[in-house]
């Protein structure tokens, strides 16, 4: 078995699509392909989600309570993010839904994506394949955009991610 060195940035976004497809029913393959990641990728980040405790042993079920504390307490530390340079990609944070209902900026930050529709200050994605991935599934697009408030966020737009996240988690 290889040396574990830690939960990696693709792993929370492997563990909240597992989330997003809500059944017991997904592949490894469908994983990977949804996420356009390699099936090899998709399985060493399952063993260290198992692991870190925050999946079941047989790589079927996460253990939601145990994501949601590492969201609230570990990832802005983990993973930080101070936004970039001005480009065009994909609204993330408090710029996309479900936050952009709630909350009204002037500025807005973005995965950078050729494709994408809106101008704002770069956020890297916990993942280079996060934006195209999140076209294809709108739920875990708001989810992701929901660790990016909580990622880069002040204190009331990071409460306000934590919420929205437990609602749409547990």
């Amino acid at each position: 078995m290889k040396k574990h060195n830690g939960i990696r940035p693709h792993d929370v976004v492997i563990l909240l699509k597992i989330i997003a497809i809500d059944n017991d029913n997904w592949l490894m393959k469908d994983i990977a392909n949804k996420l356009h990641i390699s099936p090899s990728e998709v399985s060493e980040s399952l063993n260290r989600s198992v692991y870190a405790g925050l999946m079941t042993n047989d790589k079927r079920r996460v253990f939601k309570s145990a994501l949601l504390d590492f969201i609230t307490h570990g990832l802005k530390y983990v993973y930080p993010q101070k936004p970039g340079a001005m480009v065009r990609g994909i609204k993330t944070a408090h710029s996309a839904p479900p936050l952009s209902f709630e909350i009204q900026s002037d500025q807005n930050y973005v995965w950078p994506y050729a494709e994408g529709d809106s101008r704002g200050l770069t956020i890297e994605p916990l993942n280079p394949n996060v934006p195209k991935a999140s076209l294809e599934d709108h739920k875990l697009y708001e989810l992701l955009a929901l660790l990016d408030a909580v990622r880069i966020g002040n204190t009331r737009e990071q409460n306000r991610a934590i919420n929205e996240l437990k609602n749409r988690i547990q």
